[in-house]
């Protein structure tokens, strides 16, 4: 029985990394169309960007349920402490990445563990996640001397390689998207992934099955946040510059929640799907000054309506039909 399951698992994980494949190809192809136009490189590493924040708060949120509203904040904790030591301490810039990284899988692990431990249901993860977001801002305003407070920071570490470079940066993060998908689809058809929809669906339930609610809680918000630190930190070394806006709950959060709703909540292409629509929608909207935010979100409005399950949810269903 061992030799015919064997395959099987084979041929359902080979399935599986196919969509992200083709994905990974289609995205590899843009630079052909845009390769020429340093704008249309910068919006598209924007939305690679956001779709690698979306995907990993899929595993957070989509996953386990709890809703972190501070996906700006811990890629702003990455990027901040990678350029802090990297440039006011002369660290090398990959040592500054990785712990940027662990800083934020850290408060990831963090935030689980007071959830868990309060007892904090989704809506009061969100609130407490949320006062951490702006409380984040206003310590990027307050410590001047490390953040640049209002202004920003001119980031130097970086400059003189091929992270300043036109196209370069765009591969690095399609790389960057793709790793994190195949991370996503193995933490799916894991032990982990099974322990994850149970709490996510039935907490109590999974803890008569036998999950250990604090453990599972736990990875995912460690996984999660240090993918979206490791995301913040290498933007910062590739734009450039940070400052407040960058990572704000403005900016960032409300941005990934519209993302990854219109994809798909717990799907593998949801934020891709997401962020290709709303990257190009923006771009579509990106004269029409005043009437942009009124149009964008009758759109959203309109969108949510005709999708209310999310895109490849709803596309799917439509399919069965047929």
């Amino acid at each position: 029985m061992t030799v015919i399951a064997a395959p099987r698992t084979t041929s359902s994980l080979t399935r599986g990394l196919l969509p992200v494949l083709v994905t990974g190809a289609v995205l590899a192809l843009v630079p052909l169309r845009y390769g020429e136009s340093r704008v249309m490189m910068g919006i598209a590493v924007a939305g690679v960007l956001f779709a690698a924040y979306a995907i990993a708060f899929n595993i957070i949120f989509g996953s386990t349920g709890q809703l972190f509203l501070c996906v700006g904040a811990l890629a702003g904790i990455g990027g901040y402490t990678s350029v802090i030591l990297s440039d006011q301490f002369g660290l090398p810039m990959l040592v500054t990445i990785g712990a940027g990284t662990a800083l934020a899988g850290l408060f990831g692990a963090s935030f689980s563990w007071i959830a868990v431990r309060r007892s904090l249901d989704t809506i009061f993860v969100g609130i407490v996640t949320l006062a951490f977001s702006l409380a984040f801002e206003q310590f990027i305003l307050g410590q001047r001397d490390f953040t640049g407070g209002e202004t920003g920071l001119r980031v130097g570490t970086g400059g003189d390689t091929f992270l300043r470079e036109q196209v370069p940066p765009y591969y690095l993060f399609v790389g960057l998207l793709v790793v994190y998908l195949i991370i996503y689809l193995l933490l799916h058809r894991s032990h982990l992934g099974w322990a994850f929809r149970a709490l996510r669906d039935d907490e109590e339930a999974a803890e008569l099955a036998g999950v250990n609610v604090t453990r599972y809680r736990i990875y995912a918000g460690v996984i999660g946040s240090a993918m979206i630190g490791l995301a913040g930190a290498l933007f910062a070394h590739v734009e450039g510059f940070i400052g407040p806006s960058t990572y704000s709950f403005g900016s960032v959060d409300i941005r990934v929640l519209v993302i990854l709703a219109f994809g798909g909540i717990g799907t593998l292409l949801g934020p891709i799907v997401g962020a290709a629509t709303f990257t190009v929608l923006d771009e579509l909207l990106a004269g029409l000054t005043q009437l942009r935010v009124v149009i964008y979100g009758a759109l959203i409005v309109a969108i949510f309506l005709g999708f209310k399950r999310g895109a490849i949810a709803t596309v799917a269903s439509w399919w069965r039909r047929e």
